[in-house]
């Protein structure tokens, strides 16, 4: 009887309040999408191909690129689908499938912050030691833990809402989230909100009052150091710039759905998307112009494609 009514299917419905303006939106998200796309392959490709980048910040860097590349290729493909033919529906494995990998890579986007937070702090506080600290099996102990967590909380939340049973199947999003679908849900879901904000507290919420913590205590030893390095102080306010952006947009998105402010919906959904795909066209652009090595190298690739196709039709 308890899962008799249950819908299997759902309709995304973000949006909806724009009407026949709901298109029009194709054309800024399409926009964020193939920024994120290029920018992100650009990074990833020219920090594991040019050896002089293959240092640990630089390939955290180019880790987070490849969260931020990964990231919209998960729901952005369907939303822009949606807008311009009103495809709005989605199974409930599907949508189970997408949540996953969504809330899987936005984790990682924080937690890759922390790994670059324990980055700077060796470098400036711990400086004689910095390459025994970040060499891979030492630096495994900080790797391993962070990401049993990030799988572990979001398999469970998954799985949870995938357990419920629900009485209606309009979504008012525009991909699969887990508070947007857990409302659908028929009966008490105290057990998911429950593990939802556990999962807010654990990841992005502790991984922000480490980064804040690490940075505070590299701040502080800058302060008393007679020979600050500007080059890591550059370094530190590029990530804080991150961060800043990262964290604003977070709390923006999930104040949004946990707090009942009567905000209208689409308002909601905007915050709830640009959560996810603003700092994927972000990050890139803020380190591709701030970091001075990574920037001549783009420069350098960018330059060489242009010469290549100058001169590849006198070649034929």
């Amino acid at each position: 009887m308890q899962n008799v009514s249950s819908h299997k299917h759902f309709i995304l419905n973000g949006f909806e309040e724009l009407g026949e303006l709901r298109p029009v939106l194709f054309v800024p998200f399409f926009l964020m999408f193939i920024v994120a796309v290029l920018a992100n392959s650009l990074l990833v490709y020219v920090v594991f191909s040019q050896k002089s980048l293959h240092q640990p910040m630089s390939i955290l860097i180019a880790g987070m690129a490849c969260v931020d590349l990964c990231l919209p290729v998960f729901f952005v493909p369907n939303m822009l689908l949606s807008f311009l033919f009103d495809w709005k529906g989605i199974s409930l494995i599907g949508c189970l499938v997408q949540m996953h990998f969504i809330h899987f890579f936005g984790a990682f986007q924080s937690t890759i912050l922390v790994w670059m937070a324990l980055d700077r702090y060796f470098a400036i506080c711990s400086p004689l030691y910095y390459h025994e600290l970040m060499a891979l099996q030492r630096f495994l102990k900080f790797i391993i833990p962070l990401a049993v967590r990030n799988m572990l909380l979001i398999t469970l939340f998954v799985s949870l809402a995938g357990k419920l049973s629900f009485c209606r199947n309009v979504m008012s999003h525009c991909f699969c989230e887990h508070m947007a679908l857990v409302e659908l849900a028929c009966g008490s879901t105290a057990i998911n909100n429950l593990v939802g904000l556990m999962t807010v507290f654990l990841i992005p919420v502790f991984d922000f009052l480490f980064i804040a913590a690490s940075y505070i205590l590299i701040f502080s030893t800058m302060l008393r150091s007679s020979s600050t390095n500007i080059k890591a102080l550059h370094t530190c306010i590029t990530h804080a710039i991150v961060i800043t952006v990262s964290l604003t947009v977070a709390l923006i998105a999930f104040l949004s759905y946990r707090i009942k402010n009567g905000l209208p919906a689409t308002v909601r959904v905007f915050f709830s998307t640009m959560y996810l795909l603003f700092p994927s066209c972000f990050n890139p652009i803020i380190y591709g112009i701030r970091t001075s090595e990574i920037r001549q190298q783009m420069l350098k690739t960018l330059t060489a494609w242009k010469n290549f196709v100058q001169t590849e039709p006198k070649c034929s």
